[in-house]
C-alpha cells in the first residue's frame, strides 16, 4: 500500500475523531480508511489509535507520528505547489461556507470580481448561520462572525460588524420609541436570537458613559437565522440588534428605523478561518487574499 496515502488518510482520522467520518470527507469507503490505518500501524509496529464503539483517540505514540508528519505533509505540499503554475493561476474547486446576510449582501454581489481574478476557481458556496466541522464537512475555509471557538484553526480576523437596534416605523407608531435600553424588559418586545449551536439566547449589550447593560428584553420570537431577523424586523414584530451592515441600506429607504442611537454595542469581530493543513493552498490562499479586500473597502464593517 501506498505509504504517503496511509500517512495522509491518519492524520484524516484524528482531526475528524472518527473513521466515518474521515472516510466521508475523504470520499472512500471506511473499510479503505482502516485497512490503511492498520497497514500503517503494522509497518511502524504501534499503535497509533485507540478505538471503540463511540469514539476513536489518539495513543501516545500517535499523537508524536501526526504532529511530525502533519509537518512534513505540509512541507510536501509547499514543494509541490513550487513546482508547478498554481500558485501564479489558482484552479480547481473550493468549498467555502458563509453566513446568510454576509453572503446575500456582501460576497455574492462581488463574486463577478474574484471571478474576473480567478477564472478557474469553482466555487462551492455553503450558505448558512448553522456552524460546520471544516474537517468533517471537508469543507475549505469559512467566514463568521463572533469569538472562535476552536483554538486548532487558523484564523485572519478581516473586519467588525458594528451593531445597530433598529424597529420598522409601523412598530414604533404601534408601541412608541424607546429611549432607555431597559424599556425594552417592560415596555416593547423584542426580535431575539439564538444560537444554533448551543440554543442560547444572545442578550443585547448596550454601553455609554462607562455603563454597561445587557437586555433579555420581552420576546415572542427569536430565531437563529439572520435573513429571518430582517424578515422580523420589516414584518413590525419588534425591535432589534442587528449588523449596521444589514440595517443602514434598509434605514436609508425608510424600512427601518434606528432606535437608542445614543447608546452603542460591542462589534461581533468577523474572521476567515480555515484548517492548518489548507494554508499552502493556492486557490485557499486567493479566496482568503480577496476577502480581507472586499471586507476592508466595505463602509459598515470596522476594522478596529
Amino acid at each position: 500500500m501506498d505509504q504517503l496515502q496511509s500517512i495522509r488518510v491518519f492524520a484524516r482520522v484524528v482531526e475528524a475523531g472518527s473513521f466515518t467520518k474521515a472516510a466521508e470527507s475523504l470520499d472512500l469507503p471506511k473499510g479503505t480508511v482502516t485497512r490503511l490505518v492498520q497497514h500503517l500501524e503494522l509497518r511502524l509496529k504501534v499503535k497509533l489509535l485507540n478505538r471503540t464503539t463511540r469514539r476513536v483517540t489518539v495513543t501516545p505514540d500517535g499523537a508524536a507520528y501526526y504532529e511530525r508528519t502533519t509537518r512534513l505533509l505540509n512541507d510536501l505540499d509547499d514543494v509541490e505547489a513550487s513546482m508547478t503554475n498554481a500558485q501564479a493561476r489558482p484552479s480547481g474547486r473550493l468549498r467555502v461556507d458563509v453566513g446568510t446576510s454576509v453572503a446575500q449582501l456582501i460576497v455574492i454581489p462581488a463574486l463577478a470580481d474574484f471571478y474576473r481574478r480567478y477564472p478557474d476557481i469553482q466555487l462551492d458556496l455553503g450558505v448558512t448561520d448553522r456552524p460546520v466541522d471544516l474537517i468533517t464537512d471537508n469543507v475549505d475555509c469559512v467566514i463568521r462572525g463572533g469569538e472562535l471557538q476552536e483554538q486548532s484553526l487558523v484564523a485572519r480576523r478581516i473586519g467588525n460588524i458594528a451593531l445597530m437596534t433598529v424597529a420598522a416605523p409601523a412598530y414604533l407608531k404601534a408601541h412608541g420609541t424607546p429611549t432607555h435600553p431597559e424599556q425594552l424588559e417592560r415596555e416593547h418586545t423584542v426580535v431575539n436570537y439564538f444560537s444554533t449551536r448551543t440554543g442560547r439566547m444572545y442578550l443585547n449589550e448596550f454601553e455609554k458613559d462607562g455603563k454597561r447593560l445587557e437586555i433579555s428584553g420581552r420576546y415572542s420570537l427569536s430565531v437563529n437565522e439572520s435573513n429571518a431577523m430582517t424578515a422580523a424586523l420589516l414584518a413590525g414584530l419588534g425591535v432589534a440588534q442587528t449588523g449596521a451592515f444589514v440595517a443602514a441600506p434598509l434605514i436609508e429607504r425608510g424600512e427601518l428605523v434606528q432606535v437608542l442611537a445614543d447608546w452603542t454595542s460591542p462589534t461581533i469581530p468577523v474572521y476567515v478561518v480555515y484548517p492548518p493543513n489548507r494554508h499552502l493552498s493556492a486557490k485557499v490562499r486567493a479566496f482568503v487574499e480577496w476577502t480581507a479586500e472586499l471586507f476592508a473597502r466595505h463602509p459598515q464593517l470596522t476594522r478596529s
